[in-house]
């Protein structure tokens, strides 16, 4: 039966609708229990959590909000099966970078031709986005092959770490020496945005294009934050070292909680390049905050432009649980003409209209040119009025001389 559709019915992309959802569940369960068996719960909690709240996602869509785009994603479909799914969102606040968040296919499909449709379309109407990138894991060799394909390459490395409970107590016990440790706010997002760039390298900086309005948080975004993490029963604990002779920020963290202790805490930790000390003491930071919570592990990442970290993370014996690619790819989108042009019926002088001279040349070139030819003129009658000067004069030497030759003859006669 689905022979007889592929040859057809041609495959139809369309936004997400509720009925989907059941297949969106069904597709997301094999992709994970495929890769990481141990995230498959984790997968159906969020199946769940989109269910629940498609409606409100769905109305949130439809005018500007920082949730506007929570919900963006695409079905490829042919007649009434679908055959995958894709889901993007901005990365910065000003939308130049785009994020391929997820992309699922059916397996018993050529995924290269349904995976590549469903990228294709997002470029193509996704006019704002100038850069996508995404995070792909670096054993799925058929992801990769897929985006590589699509014009992606590497761009970056991450590794994520798990660090037990019980390594979290020992590091708690030792004194963090943070002396300038301060909380975020809105005031702080330019020396927020200076630490970013400066924790990068530079082609990783213009890829993300992220810009100070990208470290505050408004009035709207504070409550949805809120609100979510009243929803899912968690925390959120961020602070900043300040460093008072250059008033610069040199490290950075922010810690996600679960207080439940159902999974792991998430932490995000940013080190100046020059100030690397500070690893051991904002993992301890941390660590202190987390023993107020039910113990769970924490999760935290590190890039392969930041070995400091990575070498720290793997001497105090935190294990790797994710090799991931972070992947980038440019977007340059083509001008349409508004009609259709041959070029065939196209003369010299319409293609020219405006190199055309205002009035007809005069032929002789250039002025000095000119000057030059004119003096050639000169002195070729110069030249023709003193040659017949001189024949004249010769002649009149020549009658002189006869004159004076024809006396004597006459005399003679005489």
């Amino acid at each position: 039966m689905r022979s007889l559709l592929s040859q057809n019915i041609n495959i139809v992309i369309r936004p997400v609708q509720y009925r989907d959802l059941d297949d969106i569940e069904r597709l997301s369960q094999e992709s994970f229990a495929a890769q990481n068996p141990n995230e498959e719960h984790f997968a159906t909690q969020e199946s769940q959590k989109l269910r629940r709240n498609f409606g409100l996602l769905k109305f949130l869509s439809w005018f500007p909000n920082p949730l506007q785009h929570r919900l963006c994603a695409y079905v490829a479909e042919q007649g009434r099966t679908m055959l995958g799914i894709i889901q993007v969102s901005p990365f910065n606040k000003t939308r130049s970078t785009w994020r391929v968040d997820r992309v699922m296919l059916e397996k018993t499909l050529n995924k290269q031709t349904i995976g590549s449709q469903l990228l294709r379309y997002c470029f193509e109407s996704i006019l704002e986005a100038r850069t996508w990138i995404l995070e792909a894991n670096v054993n799925d060799k058929e992801a990769l092959a897929l985006y590589r394909q699509n014009g992606f390459q590497r761009l970056a490395e991450m590794t994520y770490w798990q660090i037990e409970p019980e390594l979290l107590a020992l590091l708690a016990q030792a004194e963090p020496d943070l002396p300038n440790l301060l909380p975020v706010s809105n005031a702080d997002a330019q020396l927020l945005y200076q630490l970013d760039t400066a924790s990068m390298p530079p082609l990783v900086r213009q890829v993300f294009d992220r810009q100070t309005h990208d470290f505050k948080t408004g009035l709207f975004g504070a409550l949805a934050d809120a609100l979510k993490q009243w929803l899912t029963k968690s925390e959120v604990v961020s602070g900043y070292v300040f460093e008072p002779q250059r008033k610069a920020a040199i490290g950075y963290f922010q810690l996600k909680i679960d207080r439940k202790g159902q999974t792991f805490h998430i932490a995000t930790l940013t080190v100046h390049p020059a100030y690397t000390w500070l690893y051991p003491e904002l993992l301890s930071q941390m660590a202190r905050i987390t023993q107020d919570f039910p113990a769970a592990s924490l999760k935290v990442a590190s890039a392969d432009y930041q070995p400091e970290g990575e070498e720290y993370l793997e001497q105090i014996g935190a294990s790797r649980i994710e090799h991931t690619l972070i992947m980038s790819r440019s977007v340059w989108h083509k001008v349409r003409e508004s009609k259709f042009v041959s070029l065939e019926g196209i003369q010299l002088p319409e293609m020219l209209q405006g190199l055309q001279p205002a009035r007809k040349p005069i032929p002789g070139g250039m002025l000095w040119k000119q000057e030059k030819i004119q003096q050639k003129i000169l002195d070729r009658a110069k030249l023709k009025k003193s040659i017949p000067d001189s024949i004249a004069l010769s002649y009149k030497k020549g009658s002189v001389e006869g004159c004076s030759s024809t006396p004597s003859t006459d005399t003679q006669e005489e």
